[in-house]
């Protein structure tokens, strides 16, 4: 096992890493911005380092700053968390140059997942159905427009290396095609740094269901069951749960298993999720794969009991995955409020401030409630980054018990300082589409305001 890692992230998912490596033995190293520097989350590491200017790519996205922090520090491995450099593979192929391990896939396979159109041949290649669109990027609009009569309107145009709705746009037909196309491309290389798009059709209806993958480097996987994460803005997630309401258990045996049937056929070594869009009439298709550990994934360790970011980390270290598939259950149900600074009101307009009080209750029942945070009262949230806030994750021995649950602690969660989001997530979990479990990516439940705003953007 590892003595030093470095953690390659900052916040929540910096303290959540290095929580994991306490549990195991190791000790945790931190970076930091100038921005970041003092703030109560550094407190998490055995060291820190300074990494560079608030901006992030002086910073948190500069590899070769990172790599160097972690060979100053005698680290032998660098977990990435989620967001800036986590699925990058440039990065991940820099510390392996260094004689550092990377905590994910191999960069082959980072590279491979990460571009969506071989992702989704791969994938097609392992057993598993994808949407109806183009199979490579479109090199003009005419190609675009091709793809588009084969696959039928309306349709989406997507990047080819990115994610989070960025480069996004939905076409009802020609005409909207030929306009948004050059648009399209523009958002995707100002994002990305590449303007290549694909096309996909739009699937009205679809609800986004997620399983958890950990595979090690001997062949072996297993699946933690599915994620629920229909609940979005502008394609980034809100609430997810699991196991998600849509699946009937056959259902959910068969599709965990071909997950990880596809991710071992593509030589996948570490913990990951495989995306799918479940279509009205039932059939799920793949979307994507995250290499990393994702945002959501204490919900699949509330009724799993697997630790995910544990066990991502000894599978870097080479150590064969003690999971067996048959002995894994999926017990009770988790919901997960991602807590933002935003006002919701005021179209999601960030936040950032001082938190004159920041106290969500764990103790008032029926079922459990975990907080994932960095923050405390008289912390300051900034606003070069991420606005997240804490993820609040409720279990409860039934999905009623758990909704009841979570609605409780944020009833009575005292933020002070900045808006936040949690007036829309009593709204979705107190909506009786939510309740019934009947709801799907085109609409917030329960949230007229968001909803009139989301019809109006498409």
């Amino acid at each position: 096992m590892f003595l030093r890692l470095l953690v390659a992230n900052r916040g929540e998912v910096a303290v959540r890493i290095a929580r994991a490596c306490r549990a195991l033995g190791i000790a945790p190293v931190g970076v930091a911005s100038q921005a970041d520097l003092g703030a109560d989350w550094t407190r998490s590491f055995d060291e820190v380092v300074c990494i560079g200017p608030a901006p992030a790519a002086e910073s948190y996205l500069c590899a070769e700053r990172l790599v160097q922090a972690a060979l100053q520090t005698r680290c032998s491995a660098v977990h990435p968390g989620w967001g800036f450099l986590a699925e990058n593979p440039r990065f991940a192929a820099l510390c392996a140059q260094h004689g550092l391990v990377f905590v994910g896939p191999r960069p082959a396979v980072m590279a491979l997942m990460g571009a969506k159109t071989p992702a989704k041949r791969a994938m097609r290649a392992a057993g598993l159905d994808c949407i109806p669109g183009s199979d490579d990027p479109l090199p003009d609009v005419e190609a675009a427009l091709s793809a588009a009569r084969s696959a039928g309107y309306p349709v989406l145009l997507k990047a080819e290396h990115g994610g989070g709705g960025r480069g996004m746009r939905r076409c009802a037909d020609e005409a909207e095609l030929r306009g948004a196309f050059a648009a399209a491309r523009a958002e995707a290389e100002a994002a990305f740094g590449q303007g290549d798009v694909y096309l996909e059709r739009y699937m009205t209806g679809g609800r986004h269901v997620e399983v958890q993958v950990l595979c090690d480097a001997y062949g072996h996987g297993v699946h933690l069951f599915e994620r629920e994460c229909s609940v979005q803005r502008k394609h980034q997630k809100l609430i997810e749960e699991s196991p998600s309401p849509a699946l009937a258990p056959l259902e959910r045996a068969e599709l965990g298993a071909r997950a990880v049937r596809a991710a071992l056929a593509v030589g996948y070594s570490s913990a990951g999720t495989i995306e799918f869009l479940r279509a009205a009439d039932g059939r799920l298709f793949f979307m994507e794969m995250n290499t990393r550990l994702q945002v959501e994934h204490p919900v699949s360790e509330l009724v799993t009991g697997v630790d995910i970011a544990v066990e991502q980390i000894r599978i870097a270290a080479g150590r064969p995955l003690a999971l067996r598939q048959e002995r894994l259950t999926c017990s009770g149900h988790a919901i997960e409020c991602r807590l933002n600074a935003e006002d919701p009101e005021r179209g999601f307009q960030p936040s950032p401030g001082r938190l004159r009080d920041f106290t969500i209750p764990v103790d008032l029942g029926p079922g459990t409630v975990r907080v994932d945070t960095h923050l405390a009262p008289g912390e300051t949230v900034v606003p070069q980054y991420d606005s997240l806030l804490a993820k609040v994750i409720a279990h409860g021995a039934t999905r009623a018990l758990a909704i009841e649950t979570l609605v409780r602690a944020l009833s009575r969660a005292r933020v002070e300082g900045v808006a936040t989001t949690l007036p829309l997530h009593l709204a979705v979990l107190q909506s009786e589409a939510f309740a019934r479990g009947e709801y799907d990516t085109s609409a917030i439940p329960g949230w007229p305001t968001a909803r009139a705003a989301a019809r109006a953007s498409r």
